[in-house]
């Protein structure tokens, strides 16, 4: 049995993966913690509300005296650090935020499992604790169009964002080498799918669609990203977790390479299906504007690796998905509506003060 400590578990991919574990692996202990910025819910967890071996926590990654008490009350044995900013047109409007959290964070986390872990008089390092290090392919920077970022492709952020999350990477490596501390890195493409905030690009227009509204696509549209479906991510993470190698890295893409404006295209196409529509009636609120400063070009990602090593494959083609994606966002027009109108905030921000 496991005790798996999982930051950011009430985020987009945190809650997914959080479901996953609890599905595959039932006698498992989660404790998640999440700050409950504007893009934690917990509506998004809301089936695991009151189940055995699973206990929400409140608070900041920041928070040094929080995350040691939690490493000793629960005995942790395992992280996966989901916690970040992540949204890059946020980060260059406000990176401050994005260093603490992403950076500072990270460190906080990591030297909480040093010290617990790597202390003689707790006992507690054992072949089974492993610091997993989520992160995503914009460390890499921007492609042309040809090729794929490797495990061994250098570093070259182009936003405060993958500067962030590029400099969490370092320090995860870092330990591992200067103290021997388990960690692993996973490098990840463009995740889609059920629960995703409606600032991304994918439910941004999805739910724009089902509403009538804009539909606005940065610069010329060209852009290319690497899709993958977030239950293929949870169960590569899940796939690391038991069998990953220490001190390694795993880039984790789904093999779709999309540019924005054939996905915002395909997005219409499935909505004024899904609605009865004539074609083209959504297709008309696709609108240009100005593309965001340092706007990467292409990623795609080679995930021979990961595949390799420890037999995982993505289940989902991009039609797959997308298509179970919009399928979602059409049933549970309540969870998006109540973050449209921020009512999901003042739900569980009333709950705690009440505590």
């Amino acid at each position: 049995m496991k005790t798996i400590l999982v930051t950011g578990g009430a985020g987009f991919i945190g809650s997914n993966f959080v479901r996953h574990v609890k599905g595959a692996h039932p006698d498992y202990s989660i404790i998640n913690l999440d700050k409950l910025t504007y893009a934690g819910n917990l509506e998004n967890l809301k089936s695991l509300e009151g189940e055995s071996g699973y206990t929400f926590i409140k608070g900041d990654i920041c928070d040094r005296g929080l995350v040691d008490e939690i490493f000793k009350k629960y005995s942790i044995d395992t992280v996966v650090n989901f916690a970040a900013e992540s949204h890059v047109d946020r980060s260059i409007l406000g990176p401050e935020e994005f260093i603490r959290t992403n950076i500072m964070g990270t460190f906080v986390l990591l030297e909480a499992a040093r010290r617990y872990w790597q202390t003689g008089s707790n006992d507690t390092a054992t072949s089974k604790n492993l610091f997993v290090h989520v992160s995503t392919d914009e460390v890499y920077g921007s492609l042309g169009e040809e090729g794929l970022f490797t495990e061994e492709t250098p570093y070259a952020p182009n936003s405060p964002y993958s500067a962030s999350k590029a400099s969490s990477d370092h320090l995860a490596r870092a330990y591992f080498k200067t103290y021997g501390l388990p960690t692993i890195t996973t490098n990840c493409s463009n995740n889609y799918g059920p629960y995703q905030f409606p600032e991304k690009l994918i439910p941004l227009m999805i739910i724009n669609a089902l509403n009538e509204k804009p539909l606005p696509v940065y610069g010329d549209g060209k852009n290319v990203r690497d899709w993958i479906y977030v239950e293929d991510h949870c169960s590569a993470i899940d796939s690391v977790v038991h069998s990953g190698k220490s001190g390694e890295v795993y880039n984790i893409g789904g093999g779709n390479e999309w540019q924005n404006t054939a996905i915002v295209r395909l997005i219409c196409e499935l909505v004024e299906s899904k609605l009865g529509l004539p074609a083209g009636d959504r297709k008309r609120l696709i609108e240009f504007v100005k593309d965001r400063p340092g706007h990467d070009r292409r990623y795609a990602m080679d995930s021979s690796k990961i595949k390799k090593e420890l037999g995982w494959a993505p289940r989902h083609t991009f039609r797959q998905g997308i298509e179970k994606t919009v399928d979602w966002y059409l049933d549970n027009r309540n969870w998006w509506e109540r973050i449209l109108s921020g009512e999901y905030m003042e739900y569980y921000k009333k709950q705690y003060e009440e505590r």
